[in-house]
């Protein structure tokens, strides 16, 4: 199949749309079930490329979550800890396969920006991450190939019209990529630049003490990065991005909102919040919502009289500002990974507010020696890898 024609493109007046391929060649991919459309494929592909790379640069099963071409989440395949099991709503006695704990907790991170998102995985579907596939709000899945029994779950999902894509693991595109904008083509070559552990040799911190699952978590922060909409940073914890910021015109406007999602993520772990009393007939989506509300400074929306029978059985305490606050300062192990360099220290004195303490990022400003010097006098480690990874 060398064309397949879509819906409509990025907008429904944006006809005719379709994927093709220029050489005459065949599609690497099949469609298994549902009809993708434009954005869903710009999705598919990008985040296919991410999850690949990464289950090659860790040798670990690997999941992203994406939304409108930028990832929500992206994990490998460790296993859950019982708070996440808690935090992700996966029941506690479900035999969890390492691709089907990547997929968790890569949709898991940012549940409200992943709703309705698109899946990927880097190895074959199996009936474990199918199952928990099955009930999210989500567009489509593509991977290198599905077992029958997760084929079979996942064409009962939407009705049956779950968009179900295989991808040829072995496709290699061309190494020269181009794009029309305006009536103009753009000519570049393929971002093929390798992420792993070579990157990390550089530390310019006084600490240089860099253990192996902060390596881990580096090379999963520059990896997401490389296929995030830019300006973007990345926040890391224990083999999952717990928040990414992307798109920003400005880097700290980057580094605060991935801090945000960071923060949030933290948050969700509240003893106030693992206990909080929904109702049994609630929906996923208003669940995520309620919790989101209730974190943030608006928790009266949720809590008011009248209100918040729609959402617990009986009304919870307030999550007080002294509370989140204590709980935020409370974090550590977290890494920070940049597209390009931090221009100032302020970056590092954001993330250290979320509990990081390795960066990696390029390099190369003129004010590198203030980054540092913030560096040092949180103890922190940073890695200059000196490659950019900028995505449009």
């Amino acid at each position: 199949m060398n064309e397949l024609e879509l819906k409509y493109g990025c907008n429904p007046n944006q006809k005719p749309s379709r994927i093709f391929m220029r050489d005459g060649g065949n599609l690497p991919i099949a469609v298994l079930g549902g009809k993708p459309g434009y954005i869903n494929f710009l999705d598919a592909l990008n985040s296919w490329q991410l999850v690949k790379e990464l289950k090659s640069a860790t040798h670990l099963p690997s999941a992203a979550s994406f939304k409108h071409v930028s990832p929500a989440g992206a994990a490998v395949g460790k296993p859950l800890s019982t708070v996440e099991k808690q935090m992700y709503f996966v029941d506690g006695s479900a035999d969890l396969t390492p691709l089907a704990c990547a997929y968790i907790r890569a949709r898991g991170a940012d549940r409200l920006s992943s709703y309705g998102d698109w899946a990927a995985l880097s190895d074959v579907c199996d009936a474990a991450t199918a199952a928990y596939l099955k009930p999210e709000v989500s567009d489509g899945v593509i991977a290198p190939g599905y077992t029958p029994e997760a084929l079979e779950i996942l064409k009962t999902k939407k009705k049956g019209n779950y968009n179900i894509v295989q991808i040829d693991p072995d496709y290699i595109p061309a190494p020269t990529e181009r794009k029309d904008v305006f009536g103009v083509t753009f000519e570049q070559g393929r971002n093929e630049f390798g992420i792993d552990e070579t990157l990390l040799r550089n530390i310019v911190t006084e600490n240089k003490t860099l253990p192996e699952s902060a390596k881990t978590d580096m090379l999963l922060a520059l990896i997401t990065l490389k296929y995030t909409q830019s300006n973007s940073v990345c926040y890391v914890k224990d083999g999952q991005a717990i928040g990414i910021g992307a798109g920003q015109q400005s880097r700290i406007h980057c580094t605060r909102l991935a801090g945000s999602k960071a923060d949030n993520w933290a948050l969700r772990q509240h003893p106030k919040v693992l206990a909080l009393p929904f109702t049994e007939d609630i929906r996923r989506p208003d669940r995520d919502n309620a919790i989101d509300i209730y974190t943030s400074g608006e928790y009266e929306d949720i809590l008011a009289d009248g209100v918040w029978q729609n959402t617990f059985k009986t009304r919870p305490e307030a999550l007080t500002a002294a509370e989140k606050k204590e709980w935020i300062a409370a974090q550590t192990g977290v890494t920070c990974g940049s597209d390009a360099f931090f221009p100032f220290g302020d970056n590092v004195e954001r993330a250290r507010k979320s509990g990081v303490q390795f960066i990696a990022e390029p390099g190369g400003s003129i004010r590198d020696d203030h980054v540092i010097a913030t560096a040092n006098r949180y103890g922190m480690v940073m890695c200059f890898t000196g490659m950019r990874l900028f995505h449009h």
